[in-house]
């Protein structure tokens, strides 16, 4: 997740909060910036303030709907005039967050703007018995609940919305660490025993697969 914010507190307690729940998230503090950033990546969801130095954050959402970025944009902004609002809306925004917000508020609108920019996304995902629900941060293992690090949670929400995808190591390290992480070798291997050794080895199943020479797989109809 992109968060363009310019003042610095702001953006390490939206940093930090979102980090708390296993998204990786990537900082900009001007427009311009965020414009390179979310052409060279393909964020889940983009939270833009408006008032930015430099471009404003309605012109930075006009310019990266014009160079086709289309990852969800929430504006954050203490213009709360339904202008602002229409304003924010019309330059390609999906979402409209006045300031002060309760953070609760700002993860339900991203996990609602990230459902509408794929249709087919159900709010829990589910590949045969297994059950995520990225609101409540739960899982299961048909009627068993499993408890999982927030780094393991993020690994295993990225294999279920891609199921039968190879993906690969830096794929993974992508939507669980930020930018600033540097991408070891084996830390998604690391990782990955970890789930196997809750998802899958308690209940006979094998269904995250070593795909040799590209990563990992989570197979539907993984049984023993």
């Amino acid at each position: 997740m992109l968060i363009v914010e310019d003042e610095p507190h702001m953006a390490e307690l939206i940093g930090r909060g979102l980090a708390k729940e296993g998204i990786a998230v990537d900082i900009a503090s001007t427009g311009e910036q965020a414009i390179k950033m979310a052409g060279a990546a393909d964020y889940d969801s983009i939270v833009l303030d408006v008032l930015l130095p430099g471009i404003d954050g309605f012109e930075t959402c006009r310019r990266l709907r014009s160079g086709e970025v289309w990852s969800p944009v929430i504006m954050l902004t203490a213009l709360d005039s339904v202008e602002d609002r229409v304003l924010g809306l019309d330059t390609g925004a999906d979402d409209y967050l006045v300031k002060p917000f309760a953070f609760a508020e700002l993860l339900a609108r991203l996990r609602a703007v990230g459902r509408r920019r794929e249709p087919q996304r159900p709010s829990v995902l589910e590949v045969d018995d297994l059950r995520l629900d990225p609101a409540s941060r739960r899982v299961w293992r048909g009627a068993v609940e499993i408890t999982l690090s927030a780094k393991e949670f993020a690994i295993l929400e990225t294999f279920m919305r891609r199921p039968d995808e190879a993906l690969t190591r830096a794929h993974l390290v992508s939507h669980a660490w930020d930018s600033s992480y540097s991408d070891s070798s084996n830390i998604i291997d690391v990782y990955v025993r970890r789930l196997r050794r809750k998802i899958d080895e308690p209940f006979g199943r094998q269904t995250i697969e070593t795909v040799r020479g590209a990563g990992y797989r989570l197979r539907q109809g993984g049984a023993g």
